[in-house]
């Protein structure tokens, strides 16, 4: 699972609290790691595997939409892959991982592969963060056409670049002056959690609004067409609201809890001695939060690929084939550089598509084309400039 105090137990006089949550059945905790992150590991690259069966014709140049997508799935994977590393370590050299609570202790790896992994695991899951709140923002320009491949750029030094900084600036300041000095007061702690839970809190914030906003320029844009709204367009837009709604009810299910647990860690530090009876209820959710966390965290993977892609199968193509555009049969044009292509198969909207008349598919096409900003009602500008068909 990822969670600041993942780098707080690498101090040797780290908090009650941290304490209570790290020595609590520490074996089982990381089974259900290793466990979840294995189950999700596995899932997740048989998403995104080609299938049999699958349509062979060639998905054109990636857009900015589906590469921050694979790459959310990447920061999972790896993110994973840390988590499995680092709870096999805890599990099998049960002696390594004690010498970490020894203060000014001469071995200096067990203390290194604490901050190293758990770092690991932070950077990377913080990482994911920002791709899906560019994400959110890449949906929004494409249908405000203010989108591209070159965006994709920006995307990556902002993403990378925050992450990198706010993971070190929170570490810097957690361990400053040095491992056997941090946790002597919360002016170390506190500067952290922030750096830490800020992604986080910024994805449960913007991205709804943003992915409102964007479902209401796509109602717009729908409406727009010689101003019919047919059923078809109106199923296209709630295809498109749902699948936003299911990608912010991953994120909710899988880190909730971490925001529960760490607002009852919070509070068992403020008292006293953690130890008292009538903290006997709040001590038991802190423990449950923290089971549930290292369960629904790695899972985020697995869960996000279903919200981007839906259910893909189980019968794996080894020849790599590229994803097919679900609205590709909307028009039969070419598509430039500058295209969103759809990571998701909606096969409902493909055939609804395909029982629209030639007619009504030419005046649709035209009344789209004439969206774009000065270009011809071509069928490659009007793939170019509608999102509609693009972006998803």
């Amino acid at each position: 699972m990822a969670s600041p105090r993942l780098e707080t137990y690498c101090c040797p006089n780290r908090d009650a609290a941290t304490q209570l949550v790290m020595d609590f059945q520490p074996e089982v905790f990381c089974g259900v790691c290793i466990g979840s992150a294995s189950i999700s590991l596995l899932l997740t690259i048989l998403q995104l595997l080609p299938k049999k069966g699958q349509s062979p014709r060639k998905m054109p140049k990636a857009s900015s939409s589906s590469t921050i997508l694979l790459l959310i799935s990447i920061c999972d994977i790896l993110g994973g892959l840390g988590m499995i590393f680092r709870s096999s370590v805890w599990l099998g050299f049960p002696g390594f991982i004690a010498n970490i609570s020894v203060v000014n202790g001469t071995d200096v790896w067990p203390s290194t592969f604490c901050v190293g992994s758990a770092m690991w695991i932070q950077l990377l899951y913080s990482a994911g963060f920002w791709w899906l709140f560019c994400y959110a923002v890449d949906s929004y320009l494409v249908v405000r056409r203010s989108a591209g491949l070159s965006t994709i750029v920006l995307y990556h030094m902002m993403t990378w670049g925050l992450a990198v900084m706010l993971c070190v600036e929170g570490i810097a300041l957690l361990y400053y002056p040095s491992l056997s000095s941090c946790e002597n007061g919360l002016e170390h702690a506190i500067p952290h959690y922030i750096t830490t839970y800020a992604p986080l809190l910024l994805v449960l914030v913007a991205n709804p609004i943003l992915f409102r906003r964007t479902v209401s320029a796509v109602a717009s844009l729908l409406k727009g067409r010689q101003g019919i709204y047919t059923e078809n367009e109106r199923r296209l837009g709630t295809e498109i609201q749902m699948r936003f709604f299911k990608i912010m009810l991953v994120f909710v299910i899988c880190w909730s809890s971490n925001i529960i647990n760490e607002t009852l860690l919070f509070y068992l530090e403020m008292q006293p001695d953690i130890n008292e009876m009538p903290l006997k209820n709040i001590r038991s959710a802190a423990l449950i939060t923290w089971i549930i966390m290292g369960v629904l965290n790695p899972m985020q993977g697995f869960l996000f690929t279903l919200a981007f892609y839906g259910w893909t199968g189980w019968r794996v193509d080894l020849k790599w084939r590229k994803r097919e555009i679900p609205w590709e049969s909307m028009s039969s044009s070419t598509v430039g550089e500058n295209t969103y292509p759809a990571p998701v198969n909606y096969q409902s909207n493909i055939h609804d598509s395909k029982k629209i008349s030639t007619t009504d598919s030419q005046q649709t096409d035209e009344a789209i084309s004439m969206l774009s900003e000065g270009n011809t009602s071509s069928d490659e500008r009007l793939t170019r400039s509608s999102p509609i068909y693009q972006g998803w």
